[in-house]
């Protein structure tokens, strides 16, 4: 970091208000806060609070962040970890030891970043439909930058015939599908999820397993094909619906641009998906 880009996030920084807001932020984490919580807690009006954040996200030293309808906002650690580099750079005439803990308060290093290949795991409660077609799109849609894994709460005996023949039909290896519990996924020697997604509307009120601290979840809720009724042309239809519909989804979770987002905002991202209609055949 050079000195002019220093010093527009000191100047950012010149305010007793920004101050307190910008380490509310830091206390909070990469979760964040929505704008209003922010507001509250600082017992600022609600345009003064939109005013410092502004000036903060222009200076780059906190992100916001569409959470629905919310605008959520956390402070970009890597810039504060510039920043102070920047200061403790010449410690000491070059000799930062000389300077006790001042240089290793914020070294230098890397934004996280996240990078394939991915591990992404697809949650329905029987894992013999929709958490299926899910496996078999991102294991061909995504094969090389992706691993796609399927689970469920409640595994039936196997996924629904209908369901592997309409995936036979559209080019899918269904060698390897299989009905499986999410049990398998939660041990020690299980594969480190990136990614839970789950797709029901909800899991019949049971909580997911820990499947770590490092995956991120998301929910795309979608119909359950069992609960489908009507004649076999309007059952291949809803099928074809819904394999529209999550064939969309993973293609726009593939093309995100991980390597250049952050845990929030791909966090945020996956909501987005998950909040997009539920696609019609054409």
């Amino acid at each position: 970091m050079e000195s002019n880009e220093a010093a527009p996030l000191f100047a950012a920084l010149a305010q007793e208000s920004r101050l307190d807001l910008l380490r509310l932020l830091i206390a909070r984490g990469p979760t964040g806060l929505p704008a209003g919580e922010i507001a509250a807690r600082l017992g600022l009006p609600a345009s003064t609070a939109s005013f410092h954040l502004a000036a903060l996200e222009r200076a780059g030293l906190i992100q916001a962040t569409r959470q629905g309808r919310q605008i959520v906002y956390a402070a970009r650690v890597f810039a504060l970890r510039g920043l102070f580099a920047f200061l403790a750079e010449s410690c000491c005439g070059g000799e930062p030891e000389r300077c006790g803990d001042l240089a290793r308060l914020f070294p230098p290093e890397e934004p996280p970043a996240m990078t394939p290949a991915f591990n992404v795991l697809f949650l329905c409660t029987r894992n013999s439909a929709r958490s299926i077609m899910a496996e078999a799109i991102l294991a061909k849609q995504g094969a090389g930058r992706f691993r796609a894994f399927s689970a469920g709460s409640e595994p039936a005996a196997a996924p629904m015939p209908e369901l592997l023949e309409k995936l036979a039909a559209l080019g899918h290896d269904i060698a390897g599908l299989h009905s499986k519990s999410w049990d398998r996924f939660a041990g020690p020697d299980a594969p480190r999820m990136d990614f839970v997604i789950a797709l029901c509307d909800v899991l019949d009120g049971q909580a997911c397993p820990d499947f770590g601290a490092a995956a991120l979840t998301a929910a795309w809720p979608l119909p359950d094909p069992a609960k489908f009724s009507g004649t076999a042309a309007e059952r291949a239809t809803l099928l074809n619906e819904l394999y529209a519909s999550l064939r969309r989804r993973i293609d726009i979770f593939t093309s995100l641009p991980f390597a250049s987002l952050d845990r929030l905002a791909i966090h945020a991202r996956l909501d987005e998906i998950g909040a997009g209609p539920f696609a019609k055949a054409r």
